[in-house]
């Protein structure tokens, strides 16, 4: 009996931080918990893209283009990266897809103070446009989850 209520108890967290982590996101964003604060997560994100041989496009500070028209958001960045290597074959698949590209990535602070990194999922973008069997969607999910990963080691 003792078994079967922690077997009981381990899923219902598992569904729990599922769903509590669902619901933080939005539909096709990928999001991982960071240990460290925006700043330092968005740094630590650029150096992960460029240690990829990626190119970074643009670094845009939400927060700070909301306070030059006088409003306060928490700490949200956005950097834009991509390689044609792996943008290239995904549009290949589908053209439209390049309304999704390039890569994109966000840090931002929640109200608690709690920075997350997300990104969109490249099936569920192979989805959006019609050809969720797109190789490169596979290719493009576990090289963006290495790179998440890395940003968020300690």
């Amino acid at each position: 009996m003792r078994l079967i209520t922690t077997v009981v108890t381990t899923v219902a967290a598992i569904l729990l931080a599922t769903i509590a982590s669902a619901a933080s996101a939005a539909d096709g964003m990928l999001v991982l918990e960071s240990p460290y604060d925006a700043k330092t997560t968005m740094d630590r994100v650029q150096e992960q893209v460029e240690a990829r041989d990626l190119k970074v496009f643009a670094r845009i500070d939400h927060a700070a283009g909301a306070a030059k028209i006088g409003k306060e958001l928490r700490p949200t960045e956005l950097v834009i990266f991509g390689n044609p290597q792996g943008g290239t074959p995904f549009m290949a698949c589908e053209q439209t897809i390049g309304i999704d590209l390039p890569l994109k990535a966000l840090v931002w602070e929640d109200a608690e103070g709690q920075v997350w990194l997300g990104w969109n999922d490249p099936a569920f973008i192979a989805e959006r446009h019609g050809v969720s069997d797109c190789p490169q969607a596979a290719k493009l999910q576990g090289a963006l989850q290495g790179l998440a990963d890395a940003v968020v080691a300690p």
